[in-house]
């Protein structure tokens, strides 16, 4: 597992005073803009924030020593990390990036369907992409119903595919 996880990206600029925007790349664009420092580019060159909020989606950052739109366009780019110590999760949950690669059986059967290989997240719940051993990838929605265990030591995700939902 990493120990560092990307959070978001710096795509622009904001203003005259060398705030940045940030693309969010963590469940709630929030968690990005209450940071308090943020490895950024490169995991060991801690900045520190001075400031942060949600505007439209994106974070808006100032940066300590980042003071004119010239300093803040030269991050644009930029990659920002956050130890993942630092990221509460809650009973049952996990980062995506922990969850990517997992194996993927039927709880009941044992059969083994394929690899998890990417997330979508939707306004109601995320969905797992799942690519089967023949190459196509199937879609399974990420509720309880559907998802019976994930084991990240052991690498695997049990799931009861509702009914028809694999079929063609």
């Amino acid at each position: 597992m990493k120990e560092y996880i990307e959070t978001g990206k710096i795509v622009t600029t904001h203003g005259v005073r060398g705030e940045v925007k940030a693309e969010p790349w963590c469940d709630e664009p929030a968690f990005l803009a209450k940071r308090k420092r943020l490895h950024l580019g490169t995991v060991g060159n801690l900045v520190e924030v001075e400031s942060g909020r949600v505007h439209k989606g994106m974070v808006l950052l100032k940066l300590r020593g980042v003071d004119s739109v010239e300093a803040g366009a030269a991050l644009r780019g930029k990659v920002l990390y956050v130890h993942r110590d630092e990221i509460p999760l809650g009973e049952g949950e996990h980062l995506i990036q922990d969850i990517i690669g997992l194996q993927v059986f039927d709880a009941d059967s044992g059969e083994r369907y394929g690899e998890l290989c990417d997330v979508t997240h939707t306004g109601a719940n995320d969905v797992y992409h799942i690519r089967f051993p023949d190459g196509k990838e199937r879609l399974i929605p990420a509720i309880p119903q559907v998802i019976v265990k994930i084991d990240v030591m052991c690498g695997r995700i049990d799931i009861r595919p509702l009914e028809g939902l694999f079929e063609e």
